[in-house]
Formats: C-alpha cells, sequence, structure tokens
C-alpha cells in the first residue's frame, strides 16, 4: 500500500440470514465490521416483504441492503451526505446483485424524491445535537405513510433524549431492544 492512498476493506458476514460482501474504506463508519448498534438494528427492525424503505445516513449500506434482502418485492431507497458512502453503497449493492436499490448523495431528506415509506431507518450519531435531531425527526414523520415506523439506534445514554424527541414529534416512543451500550427506538405515525 503506498502512503497517501486509500485501501478497500472488504469483508462477509450474514445478517438476519442472509450472507452479504462488503467493501469499505477507512473514513467511513465501522469500516472494518457491522458495529453493534448497527447490528442490533438490523436483528430487531421489522419490514414487511411489499414495504417501501428508507435507510437515513447509510454509510456503506449495511442496513439498506438487509431492508433490500427482506424485501425484495419493494424498493429501498439508501441516503447518506458523505460522498464515499454513497459510492461504497453502490458498490456494495452490486456486489450483493441487488436490483430494488436506490442511492441518494443527500443531507437528511433535502434531496429524497417526494414519497412516502412504510419504514425509515437511522444509526443516528451520538453528537446529532437537538436540533438536527428535531429536523430529522419531523422530516421522517412528513416522509412515513399511515403507521408507518421509524426505527433508530442509538448508544444507550440517549435513550431519554431520543424517547423525549419521539414523543414531541410523533407522540409516542418504543423502546425495542436496549443492551449495554445501544438502545433501538421505534415511533409510529398515527
Amino acid at each position: 500500500m503506498t502512503i497517501g492512498t486509500q485501501a478497500d476493506i472488504c469483508f462477509q458476514t450474514n445478517l438476519r440470514g442472509f450472507n452479504l460482501s462488503f467493501t469499505s474504506t477507512w473514513g467511513l463508519f465501522s469500516p472494518k465490521t457491522i458495529d453493534a448498534g448497527t447490528k442490533l438494528l438490523i436483528d430487531h427492525m421489522e419490514i414487511g416483504e411489499n414495504d417501501r424503505c428508507l435507510d437515513l445516513g447509510c454509510g456503506y449500506g449495511a442496513i439498506g441492503l438487509v431492508m433490500a434482502k427482506i424485501a425484495q418485492d419493494s424498493e429501498v431507497y439508501m441516503v447518506d451526505k458523505d460522498f464515499v458512502a454513497i459510492e461504497y453503497t453502490e458498490r456494495n449493492i452490486k456486489e450483493n446483485h441487488l436490483s430494488n436499490c436506490h442511492v441518494f448523495l443527500s443531507n437528511g431528506f433535502s434531496h429524497i424524491p417526494k414519497m412516502k415509506f412504510d419504514v425509515i431507518t437511522s444509526n443516528l450519531p451520538a453528537n446529532v445535537g437537538k436540533e438536527m435531531l428535531h429536523i430529522l425527526l419531523s422530516d421522517a414523520r412528513r416522509y412515513l405513510k399511515k403507521r408507518g415506523k421509524l426505527y433508530v439506534v442509538t448508544i444507550s445514554g440517549l435513550r431519554e433524549f431520543i424517547k423525549r424527541n419521539f414523543i414531541s414529534v410523533f407522540g409516542n416512543y418504543e423502546k425495542i431492544k436496549q443492551h449495554k451500550t445501544h438502545t433501538v427506538a421505534m415511533a409510529t405515525k398515527v
């Protein structure tokens, strides 16, 4: 490896019973393996066969690829504000032979087509901040179909913060799963 060049990182893993191959790179979140929070979210999100799904802040595409495998008869949209993440997500879609995925460079919902989703997921960064979180939650509510679900995973220390914000924006909050380091929460558009 020459200093100053990016090196691809390749690994394989089984998520929700699907064998998947990933290519990532340094500078992306958890480039060598699926992190514990993402895995917890993947293990506990409920996706129907025909659900239109959105992976918000997709990174190199782990959550979105699993949604695409589960909802093979529907469309999965993946967005990230990092063009490198988008590039690797596109590579991983091709590498895993998925045809029901669409990838967009977008800061939050700014460049997402006007459509409604059954499920929106996100591995929220710990430093999301209250202003950005409120924007993301409000936009997610607007983009969800009636009875659509928003799933997020955060570090467990943010659980009460997320709960207050879910209740403020959606009027409801459900803790789906919590372990020592991460919590998966869900809100439903009523």
